[in-house]
Parts: C-alpha cells; structure tokens; sequence
C-alpha cells in the first residue's frame, strides 16, 4: 500500500458540525489503522492557510453540510491544488440544493415527486400545494427543518414563517410520498445494496432517527422484490451519473406498495458527503459488499484527485 499523509477535515460550522466530527473521527482512526499518516484538521475560517503549512498528500472530506458539501470547500482544495475524495465543486453544489438537483434528475428520467420552491414567508396560512405534503429547506441535510404536513391540517405550520426558523427563507414544498424508505449507495461506478431504513418512534427518517442510538432499524438487503431492487440501485448510478458525483454517494428513495405490488417508486435526493462511522448505511453497504471499513476508507484516498 502507498501511505500517505491525509488530512482528514472535519466538524466545520454548520449546523451537522456533530456528525461531522463523529464521521471524521472514526475516518481518521480507520485511516491510520490502515496505515496512513493522518492528521485531523477542524475546519474554521483559515482552512487555506492551515492546509498550505501542512501540505498534505490527500484531503479526506469527512465535513457535513454547507461549506462543507456545496463546492465551498471543494473550490478551495482545487485552488491549492490538493486532491480530496467525493464530489467536486460543480456536483457538490448542484446536490446540495435539492430544487436544482431534482430538476436534473427530472431530465435524466430519474421519477421525481411534484414540487415547488416558495420564500416561507409567502406560505402564510394558505396551503401552498394540496395536503400532504413536505416543507424541506432548499440548502440543508440530516433532515433538519424537514416538516409533514399531514392531510388534515387545516393550515401549514407556522413555525416556517417564524423567527425561530433558521435554515434559509426558500423552501421546496414536495408532494408526500407515503410508504417505506429506501436507500442506496453507489461506489464509483458501482451501485452498491440498497438499504431500507425502518424509524423507530418516529414519523419519519428525522435527526434523532438518522443519528440516536435505536432511533432507526437498517434492513441490508432490503426484503423487496427483485426488481424493485435492481430499479433502486439503477436509480442511484443514474442519479450519481446525472449530478457529476465522485467517489461514493447514496441516494433516497420513498416507495408506496400499498395499491400495487411495482408501486410508486420516487427519488427523493442524492448525498454526495454520506455519513462515515461504521455503522453509517454507506459503510455498512461497503461491508456488506466485501470490503472492510479500512478498505473502503483507502479506496476513497486512492480515489482522490482534483478537477473532479
């Protein structure tokens, strides 16, 4: 193996400076189990000046997040010319807003559900699309200000046009998609299993469900039919394919079987920064097909490049 020094950037300043730190963390000491020269480095303003004195060989992004997962921090790295693992900047950013990101989807013939993006303020107490639906922020991810809105409510939560919201003034207001949650993750050029995602005392895939323990059950391989199946991990190569994404990344899906057994299938988004601990579904989808979580780690090193 050719070992090399990696500098592993972490926590940052979004709001998923948490997970950010709990992925780099446990990427840094997989990293240098496996024999790498690791430094961890938390991201603060003066990340340019910070990686130019340390020189390393190669940028592992383990940062969640604006900044970290829209082309921020990736244009930075193309400037100092420092290769780095996942999406470039271009592929970054695109994923990272999930109105654009799903308009590309749209004409690649990847199935979107109906949508449209709206300033909060102009939601009001008028229904902005015909319940239920979904309230999710433009530029955000680990579900956070993801709200239901639920058939029989009379009038869209207000909490979206309060001053206690703080994730941007536009929102996509998404048609909801009833049914199971399903995920996959793509290696390169290969999809990799799809995952379903069972919440556990939750209504949906939220914060506490993606990252409190017990808050969700991963089902590896997912119990659908075949061709269910092979269509998710179609979905997520074309959608991988679509954005420009680089390394890994991992598509979700939402599936309503309840009229039929083929169903309604819709991509919902893609993640071009998935979470990194073991246990995380990209990880675990990496285990499962024969790589250990060392290896897996090394491949997005020997992975990493510039101009991507």
């Amino acid at each position: 193996m050719n070992s090399k020094h990696v500098a592993v950037l972490m926590g940052g300043f979004s709001s998923e400076r948490p997970v950010s730190l709990s992925s780099g963390n446990a990427c840094a000491d997989a990293l240098e189990a496996f024999g790498h020269r690791v430094t961890r480095v938390d991201v603060g303003r003066d990340i340019a000046s910070v990686l130019s004195a340390l020189k390393p060989d190669v940028c592992f992004n383990a940062l969640h997040g604006p900044y970290g997962e829209d082309g921020a921090i990736q244009g930075i790295l193309e400037y100092l010319e420092i290769p780095y693992t996942h999406s470039g900047v271009l592929a970054s950013a695109l994923a990272m807003d999930k109105a654009q990101a799903k308009l590309v989807a749209a004409a690649a013939g990847i199935p979107v559900a109906e949508a449209r993006v709206v300033d909060r303020f102009e939601i009001g107490n008028v229904h902005p699309m015909r319940p239920p639906y979904v309230v999710k922020p433009v530029r955000e991810g680990s579900s956070f200000g993801v709200v239901i809105v639920k058939a029989d409510q009379s009038h869209p939560p207000q909490v979206i046009s309060s001053a206690e919201w703080k994730y941007g003034d536009r929102v996509m207001v998404e048609r909801y998609i009833a049914g199971r949650e399903f995920t996959c993750g793509v290696m390169g050029d290969t999809a990799l299993g799809v995952t379903e995602i069972i919440p556990q005392g939750h209504a949906f895939y939220d914060y506490d469900s993606k990252y409190v323990k017990g808050g969700s059950r991963h089902v590896l391989p997912a119990e659908i039919s075949p061709n269910i199946y092979q269509k998710i991990q179609r979905l997520a190569l074309e959608a991988h394919r679509a954005i420009g994404c680089r390394g890994v990344s991992r598509s979700d899906f939402r599936f309503d079987d309840s009229r039929s057994e083929d169903g309604e299938l819709i991509w919902l988004e893609v993640n071009t920064q998935p979470g990194m601990t073991p246990t995380s579904l990209v990880p675990e989808m990496a285990v499962h097909a024969g790589y250990t979580f060392g290896e897996f780690l090394n491949w997005l090193v020997e992975d990493a490049s510039c101009s991507r």
